[in-house]
Parts: structure tokens; sequence; C-alpha cells
């Protein structure tokens, strides 16, 4: 068995990333998976930055059901 670190794609860029720098992020409505991608850092960084852009940054959810899940 070997302990090399696994490499994917990025689903943003395609270059290959390894499980140690990857970010998956997921998409879900009313808790069901809508989407999901693994992302290198700068795609994510990305990512992150159209979120951001889109949705307003410092917005309150009243009732806390909107979330980002990163892992």
């Amino acid at each position: 068995m070997s302990d090399a670190p696994t490499t994917e794609p990025c689903d943003g860029c395609g270059e290959p990333t390894t499980d140690a720098l990857a970010r998956t992020v997921r998409l879900s409505v009313d808790r069901a998976n809508i989407d999901t991608q693994r992302l290198c850092p700068e795609c994510f960084a990305d990512w992150i930055e159209r979120y951001q852009d889109r949705m307003g940054s410092g917005r309150d959810d009243a009732d806390g059901s909107s979330e980002i899940i990163v892992d």
C-alpha cells in the first residue's frame, strides 16, 4: 500500500490537486445535494470571491437556514 497522496483534477481548472490542498464545495437546497465541486486553492479563492460578490458579504440570515459548508 502506498502512502503517496491521492491527486484528482480540480473541477474548476482541471489541474491535478492533492487531497491536502483540495476544498470541496457542496451546494444543498432543502438538505438535497444540488452540486459538489472539488477545487484547488486558486479556484476555491475565485469561488469565494464570486459568492461574496453575488450574495453580498456580511448579510445576516434571520432564520439561520442558509450556510456555506466547505470541507
